[in-house]
C-alpha cells in the first residue's frame, strides 16, 4: 500500500502587509501596527499599478479587496491607509521564511512569494503529532521573523491548502479526507481551489452554489459544459489530488516579460521601444538558464476597453538572441497592431524551450554573424550583473529615459521605497 504523506501547507497572514509592519515597527521605530489598522498596501495610481495588493483584517470589515483598484478600495473606505510596496523587502522576509520551513524537511515546494508546501512524512516520527509539528513551526516564525502565518495540514495538497484558508490569523487546522464532509462541503463553491469568477459563474448556471453540491455532481455534466477544467474542480471537491511536493524547481517552460505602460502608447515607435526594453529582459534570462526558444508571442491590451489581442510565431531556428527575439517581436506588432487604438500593456512571450546546443543550421545565403551576436549578448550580460542593469544600454533609451531599457521583473519605481522614510 501507498503510505499516507503528511503535507503541510503555510501562508503568510497579508504577507505584504504583515512584513511592511514588521519593518516599520522593529527597523523605524513606528509606534503603530498596520496589521490593526484599516489599511493596505498599494501600487502607484499615477503609474497605472494602482491596485490593492495586500490588506489588514480590519479592511476586510470594509470590504476591501485584493486585486481591486485604489480608486475601488478608496470609494468603499477614503480613510483607508495605503503604504506603497517594497519588493526588495518583500523577497528577503519571503527568503528568512523559507530557511525555516527547510529546517524542518528539504521537501520544500515554494509556491509563491508568501507560501510553501512541506512534506514533512518523515520527520513525523520526532513529534507527537502533525498538529504539534505545525504549531512549532508556526510559532518560531512569528517569534523569530515578528509575523505570523496559517498552516493547513492533510495528505495531498490541495486539502492543505484548502485548510490553510479556514480563519485566521495565525492558526492551525487541519482537512483530512475524512473531513470533508464536514469542514469542506458545506463552503461556497468559489471557495474551492482553482475555481475563479467565471468558473463560478458556470458552476452557478448548473445549480451548484457548495463544494458539495460540486462534489456530487455528474462529472460528465461538467466535462460537457467546462471540458477538463470541470473533472479537475470535481476531483478537488471530492479531496483528490494526486500533486506531489517538488522541492527542486522545474525547467521553464517559457519565458515572458510585460508591462502597464506610465503613458497611452500611441506610435509604433513607442511600442517598439517598449517591445525592446521586454526583449532584453527576456534574453537576459534565457541565456542565464542556458535554454533556446523557438516560440515568440506579442499581446496589447487596448486602453478604450481593456480588451487583449496576441499573436505568434515560430522561427525557423531555436534562439537566445536578444535581436532575434526584437525582430520577431516587431514583426508580430506591425501585424497585430491597426495603428488606431491608444495600447496600455504590452507583452512578449516565448515558448518551446530547448537546452542550448551551440549548433545552428544555416541557409546557403546568410549573411548574419550569429556567433558574433550571440558572444555580443554575453558580454553585455556579464558587465550588467556586475555593474547593474543600467551600465550598458542601447542609445535609444538615452533619447527616451521615460522607458526602461530593461523592462520586467521589479522596476525601478518600486525598489528602495525606505530609502527616504
Amino acid at each position: 500500500m501507498t503510505e499516507t504523506r503528511t503535507i503541510f501547507h503555510i501562508d503568510v497572514n497579508s504577507a505584504f502587509l504583515s512584513w511592511e509592519a514588521v519593518y516599520r515597527i522593529n527597523f523605524l521605530g513606528e509606534e503603530r501596527d498596520l496589521r490593526n489598522m484599516v489599511s493596505a498596501i498599494g501600487g502607484d495610481v499615477e503609474k497605472r499599478h494602482g491596485i490593492i495588493l495586500a490588506k489588514s483584517i480590519p479592511a476586510k470589515k470594509y470590504n476591501i479587496r485584493t486585486g481591486e483598484s485604489i480608486l475601488e478600495a478608496r470609494q468603499k473606505c477614503p480613510h483607508l491607509l495605503i503604504m506603497p510596496p517594497d519588493y526588495d523587502l518583500y523577497e528577503s522576509c519571503s527568503e528568512a521564511f523559507m530557511e525555516i520551513l527547510r529546517e524542518y524537511s528539504d521537501m520544500v515546494e515554494q509556491y509563491s512569494i508568501d507560501e510553501a508546501y512541506i512534506d514533512v512524512t518523515d520527520a513525523m516520527g520526532l513529534y507527537s503529532s502533525p498538529v504539534d509539528l505545525a504549531s512549532k513551526i508556526k510559532d518560531r516564525i512569528r517569534d523569530k521573523l515578528g509575523f505570523t502565518v496559517n498552516i493547513g495540514i492533510s495528505t495531498n495538497k490541495l486539502l492543505a491548502k484548502m485548510a490553510s484558508d479556514f480563519t485566521k490569523p495565525d492558526r492551525v487546522h487541519t482537512l483530512y479526507p475524512e473531513e470533508i464532509p464536514v469542514k469542506m462541503w458545506p463552503l461556497p463553491v468559489g471557495d474551492l481551489f482553482y475555481v475563479g469568477r467565471a468558473s463560478q459563474k458556470k458552476l452557478y448556471k448548473l445549480g451548484i452554489r457548495t463544494i458539495g453540491e460540486l462534489a456530487h455532481a455528474d462529472p460528465q455534466t461538467l466535462q460537457n459544459h467546462m471540458k477538463s477544467h470541470g473533472l479537475l474542480i470535481w476531483n478537488y471537491a471530492n479531496g483528490i489530488d494526486y500533486s506531489l511536493v517538488c522541492p527542486e524547481i522545474p525547467a521553464n517552460k517559457g519565458y515572458g516579460n510585460s508591462t502597464t505602460v506610465a503613458f497611452d502608447v500611441k506610435d509604433a515607435v513607442t511600442a517598439k521601444m517598449v517591445l525592446l526594453g521586454l526583449c532584453e529582459t527576456v534574453g537576459t534570462r534565457i541565456r542565464r538558464d542556458g535554454a533556446e526558444v523557438q516560440v515568440i508571442s506579442v499581446g496589447v491590451r487596448y486602453q478604450d476597453d481593456l480588451s487583449h489581442e496576441s499573436m505568434q510565431m515560430t522561427l525557423d531556428e531555436p534562439t537566445d538572441i536578444t535581436t532575434e527575439l526584437y525582430n520577431a517581436s516587431c514583426c508580430l506588432f506591425d501585424k497585430l497592431w491597426d495603428g488606431k487604438r491608444a495600447i496600455r500593456h504590452i507583452g512578449v512571450h516565448t515558448a518551446h524551450v530547448k537546452t542550448q546546443t551551440g549548433c545552428r543550421q544555416l541557409s546557403l545565403f546568410e549573411t548574419k554573424d550569429y556567433e558574433k551576436m550571440k558572444m555580443l549578448d554575453k558580454a553585455v550580460d556579464s558587465i550588467r550583473l556586475k555593474y547593474g542593469k543600467e551600465a550598458v544600454m542601447r542609445s535609444v533609451f538615452l533619447l527616451n529615459p521615460g522607458i526602461d531599457p530593461m523592462i520586467g521583473g521589479i522596476s525601478k519605481e518600486k525598489r528602495g521605497i525606505h530609502q527616504n522614510d
